[in-house]
């Protein structure tokens, strides 16, 4: 095998273990938001909502890394079930997202989430607060 033909083995890349880890930690969710008819990335803007209170949907997209054309109907998806209300802004342009009473109701179901995922992953306090680093790291290289 050449060097070329290396650099093709699936165990030489580093892409493939964050894409598997990522793929298994987000499926480690299904059975903690499924109940609550939530897919993974509903949950991560609601996340994100819960934080603020209210945000504009491109402050939301630009949060969460989605574009308008993913974030749209999910959003739209939430109001539907009554988590979120949307608004105009002053301009008439910009969209305001706002948590509704229900909203607010849902992140108190949501509350033991975090913990449970955390004891799904088997790294150390601060082996996951390297992890977390490492991975704003890489993500830094692609902004």
């Amino acid at each position: 095998m050449s060097i070329a033909d290396d650099a093709l083995r699936l165990d030489n890349q580093l892409c493939f273990p964050l894409y598997a880890a990522a793929k298994a930690i987000v499926r480690s969710y299904e059975p903690f938001l499924g109940p609550l008819g939530l897919t993974y990335t509903q949950y991560i803007v609601m996340m994100v909502l819960w934080e603020k209170g209210e945000a504009t949907i491109n402050e939301v997209g630009e949060k969460v890394l989605l574009d308008s054309g993913t974030l749209s109907p999910l959003v739209n998806k939430l109001i539907a079930k009554g988590y979120l209300e949307k608004t105009k802004g002053v301009d008439g342009r910009e969209r305001h997202l706002t948590v509704t009473s229900l909203g607010w109701e849902l992140k108190e179901k949501c509350l033991e989430i975090p913990a449970k995922i955390g004891s799904c992953v088997k790294l150390e306090p601060q082996e996951g607060m390297e992890l977390y680093r490492l991975c704003h790291k890489v993500l830094e290289g692609f902004e």
